[in-house]
């Protein structure tokens, strides 16, 4: 909120010298009124809810549960990818980025690159796994099982080369 406030005096301080016709869009009260505020709250109530889990522990139980079954990165990885085709990535990453602490995998460690690679491109293997997906279904009228039928092989194979191709780099 410093930041928005700082931003509003420097915007002032800059225009004050045109009129409120002129600086009418360049205000930072014209501006906050096209802000997407369901994105923003969609995106604060992931966030929140990801905090709930993580406080009530039951990230570290699904990340030991990963751990056990799986028991590699890569693995792992590949597991959240797949179900990234189901459940949107965002909240699947910030649940990820709450399993597993920075002790475990520090900053610019390979499971976070991992993570991102997975995720990303888990989400095209069904066609209600990406934000872009859902879009082509209303826009191109594209079906599901249209869709399943042609294109998730060929993304599987595109996902399942992507995570050879990086274990292929790190080995």
């Amino acid at each position: 909120m410093i930041g928005l406030g700082v931003l509003w005096v420097v915007t002032e301080v800059i225009h004050v010298k045109h009129g409120a016709d002129e600086r009418g869009d360049l205000m930072v009260t014209s501006v906050l009124q096209r802000i997407d505020l369901p994105s923003v709250l969609f995106f604060l109530g992931i966030l929140v809810a990801v905090a709930g889990l993580q406080v009530a522990g039951h990230l570290t139980y699904l990340a030991t549960g990963l751990d056990a079954v799986f028991g590699d990165i890569y693995l792992i990885n590949g597991a959240i990818g797949v179900l990234s085709a189901i459940v949107d990535n965002v909240p699947l990453v910030a649940a990820t980025m709450g399993m597993y602490p920075m002790t475990q995998f520090p900053q610019d460690h390979v499971f976070w690159e991992l993570l991102a690679l997975c995720a990303g491109t888990g989400g095209s293997l069904l066609i209600i796994g990406s934000a872009a997906g859902v879009a082509a279904m209303g826009i191109l009228n594209i079906d599901f099982i249209w869709y399943f039928k042609r294109i998730t092989l060929p993304a599987a194979i595109g996902y399942v080369g992507g995570i050879l191709t990086f274990w292929a780099l790190w080995h």
